[in-house]
């Protein structure tokens, strides 16, 4: 048994633009095709570490930003969740609730949304104080490396 028969193709545009998994079969025999049903593959490439320690390094700098408001569905959500669950005790899916809260939100009128809006653009307007003061506070070097470190050192 030779393994002549299988032959890597180049990841080149003139062939398709395939990529190193992909493998051609040339002058199929008994033999090769009996040989290819086990094929090695070479490894996907490695992730980069270093991506993972960046990433640590700049959620301890933002840990007291400012979360972003949720939405008018989300507000509307909370409370149609909460009506639904009490005429319907036997249904525990989140996935029916959730899609029927869907089928809800697209069936209502804009004057039926408009109290769900009205919440969603206090809350944002809120967000956008907070975000001020922080990058402010940000500027200001308040929020530095080593105080982040040492929140529970004590």
């Amino acid at each position: 048994m030779t393994k002549r028969g299988l032959k890597s193709r180049p990841s080149s545009p003139s062939y398709g633009g395939g990529s190193a998994r992909n493998l051609e079969l040339v002058g199929k025999s008994s033999e090769d095709v009996r040989s290819s049903t086990r094929l090695r593959l070479k490894p996907l490439r490695k992730p980069k570490t270093s991506h993972k320690q960046k990433k640590k390094k700049a959620t301890k700098v933002h840990e007291k930003m400012p979360k972003k408001p949720p939405t008018a569905f989300f507000f509307f959500l909370e409370d149609f969740r909460k009506l639904y669950q009490e005429e319907n005790p036997e249904v525990k899916s989140m996935r029916e609730i959730g899609k029927t809260c869907g089928e809800k939100w697209k069936t209502m009128t804009y004057e039926e949304k408009v109290k769900y809006y009205d919440i969603a653009t206090e809350k944002r307007e809120e967000f956008h104080r907070a975000m001020t003061e922080y990058t402010k506070r940000v500027e200001s070097g308040e929020f530095d490396e080593s105080e982040t470190e040492s929140d529970f050192s004590e």
